[in-house]
């Protein structure tokens, strides 16, 4: 295949997953019989570039684009916690947990932005919001459908889900299957750590 669909982004730990899955079925059970297409807590990722299709021949570029912007950082820290909704919680078409994390973050997504756009990949209009995507509404969702995930969506209260140490970020394959998306690491590349261990 002359093609993969892929992205990078960076994974969290098992304990993060696990409480994920709790907060989803919590969730669902709010929203029972709701238009929303809820993702798997194991397909959950902090997405730093979706890079949609990839020639198999820019594999190695972006490669190399992630290990020398991950290899002049810090392995860095990220919290968990508080939901909200894409365009806003009365409106929403995103369900979301957010992630609070250090300037890092930011200035590594910056250099994957800009260098992925030198190779001729469309560089993102928005500002980048750290976010771990839960559910997405059905764009077949009418406007009552949509209002009322919104008054449930406001009484649910998320708090602090913790904390985890990121380390390694990576180049990911996404295969659109019938059961939904299956992703595969193809590359990872590591942050700087004083890790003695």
């Amino acid at each position: 295949m002359s093609v993969v669909r892929a992205f990078i982004a960076i994974e969290l730990s098992p304990e993060i997953y696990e409480r994920l899955d709790q907060v989803i079925n919590q969730l669902k059970d709010c929203l029972s019989g709701m238009p929303i297409r809820w993702v798997p807590a194991q397909n959950i990722h902090l997405t730093i570039k979706f890079l949609g299709d990839v020639s198999v021949a820019n594999l190695e570029m972006l490669e190399n684009i992630i290990l020398s912007e991950a290899n002049c950082r810090p392995a860095f820290e990220v919290s968990i916690g508080e939901l909200g909704a894409y365009p806003s919680l009365r409106r929403p078409r995103v369900v979301w947990v957010g992630v609070k994390a250090p300037p890092e973050l930011t200035d590594f997504q910056r250099g994957v932005e800009a260098e992925t756009a030198r190779l001729g990949y469309t560089p993102e209009k928005r500002a980048f919001t750290p976010h771990l995507t839960l559910g997405r509404v059905s764009r077949n969702a009418n406007s009552e459908d949509v209002k009322e995930i919104g008054l449930v969506l406001g009484d649910c209260k998320v708090g602090f889900l913790g904390a985890t140490r990121i380390k390694s970020v990576y180049l990911f394959r996404s295969d659109l299957k019938p059961g939904g998306a299956v992703y595969s690491k193809l590359y990872s590349a590591s942050f700087i750590t004083s890790d003695k261990k």
